[in-house]
């Protein structure tokens, strides 16, 4: 995963009901769901027809910020009084949120909630630029985590998209306004286009989904909902479940912690409003999209620019001086980004990185950056196009952001030169082989998404993957734990490890997955086609087109049949035998192939890469991949000739990467 979350930044615990006090000294009482309505622009008209249409008593809190004239008094609290019957209160520091009642931003003020209550700030004492819907948005997030409701109406810019991805990642429930019903379309569109929210729909519209997410017991009750089974039956389902992701997508979220995966399947049940897993297991037989929507929802994850900024003052502190030191001349540095979302983390490395090289006056050298998820469609896609909403003006310093990144309209996209430096690629970091030879491996905030045994198969596949005197960075709720004969703490407030000399540098064992069950699959499945009946196609394929070396697989990955010598492209991985492509890819050559083989898969299309740079057992060498379907007659599955072509134009051995420009360093 990744994920990542940020593949994310930690998602807060949620807090117990007695955890706070009140300024009068009494306990906190848990307000139940806090609907957070971010608006701008023509916001007042869309604010009047969803308070206008919702109930006295829907049991929710609404806070409603809106960007206001912070030099004029604002008339918005008695407006607003004017179209609901529910108490309207300017927001004050300390006031404690009660359920029906609405509360609203007074002008020239920050707003944020903490133990239900309302903390204010002047505006004047931010720092850099105002963005309050974001601000009240993250701040609920954490606060109420899956009884957090964040809205978008009217308004421009961007502000709200961040808060909103936030409020996602928790597990809370996200609304934007339609476009058409929108005075100005700006917020609510920038929303949307980040892919994190569940319903668009026109103010009044919205009024009665809230009324109805409101009253569910996910995200009603006083505590977080703990969707654990109950019966043998619920079991059973939430099994199912977990069997058509793991067809689908070929990931294995029994091995993902319990209580993640079950709260994103509840979440998912209060969109739809079914009110047991028999329901929503039932719905997932014939709705395909529904399936991909859950599988996005658990791997969704918070992430952004420069988060946490100590860590990363650390990495250019301590982590790339050290690295450096004992680089040879030429030599790339490599660093390996599992878990990385829409790609914030991967460019704040690249950033860092730069500035470093830049400001230690190093000789350019080639730097290479690996980022993966086990999302393979949104979140990948984003973080190739490198684009970003404008609210990154709060992430990004002012220099930063005019050296790094163009604007384009309400959007920030990272400079060309960053994107170069970064390959972005779908992988399982629990069972694909992982890049090797890295310097520094960058996973922060994956590992708690992750249950203890999976841990225990990921973190020596880290090791496995530093060079001697490599670090690991891990997020801020995160460490090694057992395995501090494999890593050393250098710096424990920021999670930094440094990789120990192990007696042995073993390959980590890429086991198996539990077999894949389809749960529509009958007892009793019609004969498989033999392999010779797949070779035998195969053959009539290649002939009709070329003959390089290459392999026949399976829609497992697994290989049938070598054809011609593919040594210089596969070698069979050290411990146990296995028939798995990726495992005996060479390297450089899993990240093009993998995803040639999803593009193929997903498409059912021939697939072709050119310039695919493969490192052998002497040098480099640049090859041309092909992925090509092959299908026989009456037969279900479809398997793949994958070949390996010389490039006509290659000549010789090519370089790493290209390098960064940089000042020669003195002598």
């Amino acid at each position: 995963m990744n994920r990542k979350t940020s593949r994310p930044s930690a998602v807060s615990p949620p807090r117990s009901a007695t955890s706070a006090e009140q300024p009068d000294g009494r306990a906190w009482e848990n307000p139940g769901p806090v609907v957070g309505i971010g608006a701008s622009a023509g916001g007042l008209e869309a604010l009047n027809k969803l308070l206008g249409h919702l109930a006295a008593d829907t049991g929710m809190v609404f806070v409603i910020v809106q960007h206001l004239d912070p030099q004029h008094e604002s008339r918005l609290r008695d407006l607003l009084a004017e179209v609901t019957r529910m108490p309207v209160l300017e927001a004050r520091d300390g006031l404690p949120v009660e359920p029906d009642h609405v509360y609203v931003i007074a002008p020239n003020t920050t707003l944020a909630m903490a133990n239900g209550i309302c903390q204010v700030t002047p505006r004047g004492e931010g720092r850099g630029v105002h963005l309050p819907v974001d601000h009240f948005l993250k701040s609920l997030a954490e606060d109420c985590q899956a009884r957090a409701i964040g809205v978008i109406l009217s308004g421009t810019g961007t502000d709200g998209t961040l808060g909103v991805e936030e409020i996602k990642a928790a597990g809370g429930i996200t609304l934007a306004q339609d476009e058409l019903s929108a005075a100005h379309a700006g917020m609510p569109l920038s929303a949307i286009r980040s892919g994190c929210i569940d319903m668009v729909l026109a103010p009044a519209d919205m009024a009665r989904e809230l009324t109805r997410i409101g009253r569910h017991p996910y995200v009603a009750s006083s505590q977080v909902t703990k969707p654990e089974p109950e019966t043998v039956a619920e079991d059973r389902d939430y099994s199912d479940i977990l069997g058509r992701l793991h067809v689908a997508f070929k990931v294995d979220f029994s091995t993902y912690r319990d209580t993640t995966v079950r709260r994103r399947i509840t979440r998912r049940m209060v969109l739809h409003s079914l009110g047991n897993l028999a329901d929503y297991a039932a719905r997932l037989k014939g709705d395909r999209t529904e399936l991909e929507a859950l599988y996005h929802d658990i791997l969704i994850n918070v992430t952004s620019f420069f988060r946490d900024p100590d860590a990363f003052d650390a990495i250019r502190k301590l982590v790339l001086p050290a690295i450096m030191k004992s680089k040879e001349p030429g030599m790339p540095l490599r660093i390996w980004v599992p878990g990385c979302s829409t790609g914030q983390e991967a460019y704040s490395l690249a950033i860092v990185v730069t500035e470093f090289l830049e400001e230690t006056h190093w000789a350019p050298l080639p730097v290479q950056i690996f980022a993966t998820d086990l999302s393979d469609t949104m979140s990948l896609q984003q973080a190739r196009e490198g684009l970003y909403p404008g609210s990154i003006e709060a992430e990004v310093s002012p220099g930063r952001l005019s050296r790094f990144f163009t604007r384009e309209d309400s959007h920030y996209r990272v400079s060309a030169s960053l994107r170069e430096m970064i390959v972005f690629a779908r992988q399982n970091v629990a069972a694909d082989p992982p890049f090797s030879r890295v310097d520094l491996i960058s996973c922060r905030n994956l590992l708690i998404y992750l249950a203890p045994l999976l841990q225990k198969r990921v973190i020596p596949t880290f090791h496995y993957a530093l060079n001697p005197g490599g670090f690991l960075v891990l997020g801020a709720s995160e460490t090694v734990g057992s395995f501090s004969t494999l890593f050393a703490s250098v710096d424990q407030p920021n999670r930094i490890y440094a990789k120990k000399a192990a007696a042995t540098r073993s390959y980590p064992h890429f086991h198996a997955e539990r077999p894949i069950v389809n749960p529509d699959r009958s007892a009793a499945p019609a004969p498989a086609m033999s392999v010779t009946d797949w070779q035998r196609e195969a053959d009539r394929v290649a002939l009709a087109r070329y003959a390089p070396p290459g392999v026949l697989i399976n829609e497992n990955l697994e290989i049938l049949q070598f054809r011609g010598q593919t040594g210089p492209f596969l070698a069979p991985a050290p411990g146990e035998p296995s028939h798995s492509l990726l495992k005996m890819a060479r390297e450089g050559l899993f990240v093009a192939l993998r995803a040639a083989l999803a593009e193929s898969q997903q498409q059912g299309v021939p697939v072709h890469r050119q310039g695919v740079r493969i490192r052998g057992e002497a040098a480099e060498r640049e090859i041309d991949l092909h992925v090509i379907p092959v299908k026989l007659p009456n037969a279900a599955e479809r398997c793949y000739l994958v070949s390996f072509a010389e490039p006509a134009h290659r000549t010789g051995p090519v370089s790493a990467a290209p390098a960064i420009a940089a000042p020669a360093k003195p002598p």
